[in-house]
């Protein structure tokens, strides 16, 4: 069985598959204090939580953007798996062909999403990622990666304009019943979020022009069920679509 991670700014997301069966699924918040032991201990918990003996753990695939903890989740991995981890890094066969300005800047994640979106629903596609923040990328029929867009996320936005201003307060981050607010924290939900959705709308617009007709759209990400339902060009929701690229580059690199 392969164990995924996917080290995000916020979450760690992690999934245990059998094949293309996934039979557990977990996230953890990503911390730069915590050390090798505490992530362990945390995994060891959560296997036996779902009753998992770990010892089924054959691989261990992961992507990371944040590189300060990469040395800490390895060293958990030779600890608590006996194994060395797989990171997704240049280098690594995909099966899809780069065609940035220069390949090594790409985040991994995005290289997961990349192989997973061709894999599985075929090109072209475009994947975007509702994250910490929020990245777009586009595929070609024939798998080449061509590029995206990288916006501040949901979470960021909303954060930002409260921490830089005197009297906005904070505020959940759930539609409101109309965009013409009549509160602040209407007003501040609807500009965020309908802000957002029109963004997105508009990249998807975009880029569909620059791949030269229609093609999929996928979605991802912890906020994207606050954007799908007002962004009918999204046609496919897969919240586990960076740890099934993850186990995909596993599998081509065994």
């Amino acid at each position: 069985m392969i164990l995924t991670l996917d080290i995000g700014n916020t979450n760690i997301k992690t999934a245990l598959f059998d094949g293309q069966n996934m039979l557990a699924y977990w996230r953890i918040s990503t911390s730069r204090t915590m050390t090798s032991d505490e992530y362990g201990i945390m995994l060891l918990n959560l296997f036996a939580h779902k009753g998992i003996n770990p010892g089924v753990v054959e691989g261990i695939a992961v992507s990371s953007v944040v590189p300060t903890i990469n040395f800490t989740i390895e060293h958990m991995c030779q600890t608590y798996f006996g194994m060395q981890p797989m990171l997704v890094a240049p280098g690594i066969k995909t099966g899809i062909h780069i065609k940035y300005d220069n390949p090594k800047e790409l985040g991994s994640d995005r290289i997961a999403n990349a192989v997973a979106s061709y894999e599985l629903y075929g090109g072209p596609c475009i994947f975007i990622d509702f994250g910490t923040a929020t990245s777009f990328g586009a595929l070609n029929a024939a798998g080449e990666f061509l590029g995206g867009a990288i916006c501040p996320g949901l979470k960021v936005t909303a954060d930002a304009i409260v921490d830089r201003t005197a009297k906005l307060p904070r505020f959940e981050l759930v539609k409101p019943a109309s965009v013409i607010g009549k509160n602040t924290v209407a007003n501040l939900q609807s500009g965020i979020l309908y802000g957002h959705i029109g963004m997105v709308k508009y990249l998807i617009q975009r880029m569909k022009e620059e791949l030269s007709g229609e093609c999929k759209v996928v979605a991802t990400g912890g906020m994207a069920l606050l954007v799908r339902d007002d962004a009918p060009e999204i046609n496919i929701l897969d919240g586990l679509l960076t740890l099934k690229g993850l186990r995909l580059i596993y599998e081509k690199n065994r």
